[in-house]
């Protein structure tokens, strides 16, 4: 597939591009079974804008080092131990609509290792705001089978994977849930 960048002028190449840098991904749990969602800054109009934490790997990190701390800089608190993770890494692709926005068009997606923790702290232990730079403006806890519905359309067959490998570490599933 083809896509023409408008504000390069130039043909990208989508297949042949690699997926950004590998990052983790939390899935926090608190003690009730609930997962921690936080919204997102500056999402367009029209998009889901709530999301699990996440982030990248920096030099001479594990994917493990780095979950934990991404969680201490984007909800301001460290306080959760890793239960499990997701046995390979998952990927998603940018829509092509997309494709040239986010990362300039030299990605088609991402490739994350997703880590199941328990939040072990008190909610008001929680605090995005109190980061360096801000990536939530509110958080709540929601039921897992409710993440779908909440991230952008594209990123759901990426969540419900995630789901069918670490809800064991949340709570009880609703008997219509779809995973």
């Amino acid at each position: 597939m083809k896509l023409y960048n408008t504000t390069q002028g130039a043909i990208i190449e989508y297949q042949d591009k690699k997926f950004k840098a590998d990052e983790p991904w939390d899935t926090l749990v608190n003690r009730d079974g609930l997962v921690f969602v936080g919204r997102r800054i500056g999402m367009p109009a029209g998009l889901a804008a709530w999301q699990m934490p996440q982030g990248g790997i920096d030099p001479g990190e594990t994917p493990r080092e780095a979950a934990l701390r991404e969680l201490h800089e984007e909800i301001g608190t460290g306080k959760a131990d890793i239960l499990g993770e997701t046995e390979g890494w998952l990927h998603y692709d940018l829509p092509p609509e997309l494709a040239v926005k986010p990362w300039g068009g030299r990605y088609r997606g991402q490739r994350q290792k997703w880590f199941a923790m328990r939040f072990i702290g008190e909610d008001r232990d929680i605090d995005p705001a109190a980061t360096d730079h801000p990536e939530f403006d509110a958080w709540e806890w929601v039921r897992a089978e409710r993440l779908p519905e909440l991230i952008v359309p594209f990123k759901r067959p990426l969540y419900l994977a995630v789901l069918e490998e670490l809800c064991r570490y949340c709570g009880p599933r609703l008997s219509d849930s779809s995973f």
